[in-house]
């Protein structure tokens, strides 16, 4: 299952904002149509994801944060997910994992986050920007990238399809789907609310039923999507589903509601098929089937089911030879 995942997390503008040092001015003139010089950028450290359980009761492994270090390299960082040109604010020139042995994620591992070095023009247009990093009021941030499988944490399946629960607990151990074998990153956006609780991570993910939850989650909180060709597959893949589940459904409910017609014109003759074609109309499955079963009592009440032998019995007692039937 390949699922595109978007993940929020904080983003630790540290001390070292600023200028630019001659190697970090080196890779930004790469990017650069232009040679530029120390003072007309501003570069900050941001923190991107990591291998703590969020509050979906996923993670990045700690394999899938050092395959995230190369493929978000260069990438661009937007506002909320908008991939419109206009919203392209800055781009990063580095990422590196990092290991913090003064934490431990909630299943009790050590700690891992992946934190990378990021560039913006100093221009009039960015100077609120550049303010509000440096005085905290802009800190999160969230990245959009793709992962091949979601697997448990407890017995290494497919999540959704084994039979243990996120958030709960097995053996001591904390269950959580494990985000694995990342294969392309998008883009990163400043987003206003995170949902992770260290890492501030939301996420969608784009193919099977679990991962259609999470897109409905997303357009709930008024984000846009992005989807990839892959994605596109995957969803229109879900669709059909949709739809020949629905024609699976439409007929069960039309062979339901016809077998109930038919008992209520043997047990109620006096309510005609209009109308309980109209009273069927509005209910339910299970409102049809509790109907089915009470009209199938009521039936077996007035029409006893009767032996196939009861009437040879019958005639048999005023026969002489009676005593030899079965």
């Amino acid at each position: 299952m390949d699922n595109k995942v978007t993940k929020a997390a904080p983003c630790s503008v540290s001390a070292d904002s600023g200028a630019p040092d001659a190697d970090e001015l080196a890779l930004i003139n790469t990017y650069a149509r232009r040679v530029l010089n120390a003072e007309e950028v501003y570069v900050f450290s941001v923190t991107l994801c990591d291998n703590d359980v969020d509050r979906d009761g996923e993670r990045f492994t700690v394999e899938s944060l050092f395959a995230l270090e190369n493929l978000f390299i260069g990438k661009t960082g937007i506002f909320d997910h908008d991939p419109s040109a206009k919203n392209q604010t800055a781009r990063i020139i580095s990422c590196k994992v990092e290991n913090d042995p003064a934490r431990t994620t909630a299943t009790g591992d050590e700690y891992f986050r992946l934190k990378a070095r990021a560039y913006l023009a100093r221009t009039e247009g960015n100077a609120e920007l550049i303010a509000a990093l440096d005085s905290g009021i802009v800190k999160e941030v969230s990245v959009g990238c793709a992962v091949g499988k979601t697997l448990c944490s407890i017995c290494g399946e497919k999540i959704g399809i084994c039979p243990h629960k996120k958030g709960e607990t097995y053996g001591g151990k904390l269950c959580c789907g494990e985000l694995t074998e990342p294969y392309d990153a998008y883009e990163w956006s400043f987003v206003a609310v995170p949902a992770q609780k260290q890492a501030g991570v939301t996420k969608t993910a784009y193919g099977k039923e679990q991962d259609m939850e999470g897109i409905m989650k997303k357009l709930s909180r008024g984000q846009s999507a992005t989807f990839s060709d892959r994605d596109c597959k995957k969803l229109l893949d879900y669709i059909d589903s949709l739809k020949q589940s629905a024609k699976d459904g439409v007929y069960y409910r039309d062979s339901l509601t016809a077998e109930v017609l038919r008992l209520s014109a043997a047990v109620q003759p006096m309510v005609s098929r209009e109308t309980m074609e109209s009273v069927t109309k509005g209910m339910t499955i299970g409102q049809l089937k509790e109907f089915k079963t009470a009209f199938e009592k009521q039936r077996a009440e007035q029409i006893p089911l009767a032996p196939q032998l009861y009437a040879d019995r019958q005639s048999a007692k005023s026969d002489t030879n009676g005593q030899y039937y079965i």
